[in-house]
């Protein structure tokens, strides 16, 4: 949602920063109004959510770039947070964020869903890009800083940022899967890739399994040696550390929004607008061909199909958020889910019944929380997904204990949220089934597995994510005063 730019002033000069973040983009996005003017609004997504309260705490810096091609933005304080946005041009939009990072890096690590494309064009654009992030970096960053590198955008930026400043404290998690080794292999430029990463002092995944993958290649690729710890390598005189910190959300204030007067009327109303069906089902995803959206709708469709549902007994609700809608994939697959959506009502809804609603928008915070609150089923089907704190969300929300999670067991999250109902959403009769089981469930045993979601949830926050990596890192977690 836009917000007023009343609290938003510039300097000319900031102190330089003991805490850093930096990320792909800024927690705000620089808007271009019709009548040529401009203004910010908060960005969209998880990173922001996980690290803007971090970040506020120590009253650190965050450098990004503004959601705006070839637009020149001074460093500014905004809301309180000191902002340094990096300039990108129209042409490298396309060949390091649309063309590399998401062209080659986001299928590759999705295990190849969809082939990844190598272009030298795009790898070139990569390597430039992150070249200025590490030189707008070391340009901010205080003597002997904490600068914390965000995901796969910047996996070249550890070690250009060591070689301009070795006396900073550097750490970079990636938010997505690492891959098998077998698929990095492909990648033309593997070697750079990890030697870019092993410039950091700390390297963070979601799981186990990213750590040992990748430390499998940076002893065969970048000459890494291991130590006696299956956590460290040594590179040169230096020690690098990995380890897997699976993210999370900001659980104890979902938990609140959802008890809230307005959330609770809404989500009631939801359901009344729904045509009060005996169950609702929701999905909700960055429209995205990882997300396993084409696996649900087709499970549904079969039962009823084989008539062991109807549109009295359930309907599904899809959001689908929108993104990077000029990627051709992108194109495809939401054209795909639209036919896909309207066989499915053309075949089975009747008068004002429609068995699927879909919605390709972005909703508002509270208004998402009432959509959880309503979801008897909530269908996460992701065929590849670094965590989905999409199930974490649902799971936050539900303090009425109601509610049952069908969950992915390719998603991150799925190592925590054992008492989900786990399917693998290549097998579409096992997620048929697991729905059906979902949707017939005695409100005992999803209560009794409501409750063990919710302790998991609310006990491992997005607070202690934070926490454990910069402990992990050396920094003290605990904010000034």
């Amino acid at each position: 949602m836009a917000r007023s730019t009343g609290d938003t002033t510039k300097k000319d000069e900031h102190p330089p920063a003991d805490f850093v973040v930096v990320a792909n983009r800024l927690p705000v996005d620089l808007e271009k109004l019709p009548d040529g003017g401009q203004r910010w609004k908060r960005s969209p997504g998880g990173l922001v959510t996980a690290l803007e309260p971090m970040l506020r705490a120590r009253d650190g810096a965050w450098v990004g770039w503004p959601g705006v091609p070839d637009v020149d933005v001074e460093p500014l304080v905004e809301d309180g947070l000191q902002l340094h946005p990096v300039r990108l041009s129209a042409q490298e939009v396309e060949d390091y964020y649309e063309g590399f990072s998401n062209g080659t890096l986001w299928p590759l690590y999705h295990d190849v869903v969809a082939p990844p494309a190598f272009h030298r064009h795009w790898w070139r654009a990569y390597r430039t890009v992150n070249e200025r992030f590490a030189e707008a970096t070391a340009a901010i960053a205080a003597e002997n800083a904490t600068v914390w590198i965000q995901d796969y955008q910047l996996q070249l930026m550890p070690a250009m940022l060591r070689e301009l400043r070795p006396d900073l404290k550097i750490g970079f998690f990636l938010h997505i899967p690492f891959p098998p080794t077998e698929l990095f292999m492909q990648l033309p430029w593997r070697a750079r890739i990890v030697e870019g990463l092993l410039g950091a002092d700390l390297i963070g995944f979601h799981t186990p399994g990213g750590v040992r993958n990748f430390r499998w290649l940076a002893t065969h690729l970048a000459g890494a040696a291991p130590v006696r710890s299956r956590n460290e390598v040594t590179v040169g005189r230096r020690t690098v550390k990995m380890g897997a910190f699976p993210i999370s959300i900001d659980s104890a204030n979902l938990d609140e929004l959802s008890r809230t007067d307005a959330v609770i009327k809404r989500a009631a109303q939801v359901r009344e607008d729904l045509g009060n069906p005996k169950k609702v089902i929701l999905g909700v995803d960055r429209l995205d061909y990882t997300k396993g959206i084409n696996v649900r709708l087709r499970a549904f469709e079969e039962l009823l199909e084989d008539g062991r549902l109807s549109v009295e007994d359930a309907v599904m609700v899809q959001l689908a958020t929108p993104s990077r809608e000029r990627v051709e994939h992108y194109q495809k697959m939401r054209n795909d889910i639209e036919q896909s959506v309207g066989r499915i009502n053309g075949e089975y809804a009747t008068v004002g019944h429609p068995p699927v609603h879909y919605l390709h928008q972005s909703l508002p915070r509270d208004e998402l929380a009432a959509f959880f609150l309503a979801a008897d089923v909530m269908l996460v089907t992701p065929l590849r997904d670094g965590m989905n704190l999409v199930a974490k969300e649902y799971v936050a929300c539900r303090h009425d204990l109601g509610g049952a999670l069908v969950l992915s067991e390719f998603a991150g999250a799925a190592a925590e949220l054992t008492s989900a109902l786990l399917v693998n959403p290549h097998d579409t009769d096992g997620v048929k089934e697991s729905l059906y089981a979902a949707l017939t469930m005695s409100p005992q045993e999803g209560r009794k597995r409501m409750r063990t979601l919710r302790k998991q949830v609310l006990t491992h926050d997005v607070d202690r994510w934070a926490r454990s990596f910069l402990e992990a890192l050396g920094l003290d977690p605990e904010p000034r005063t």
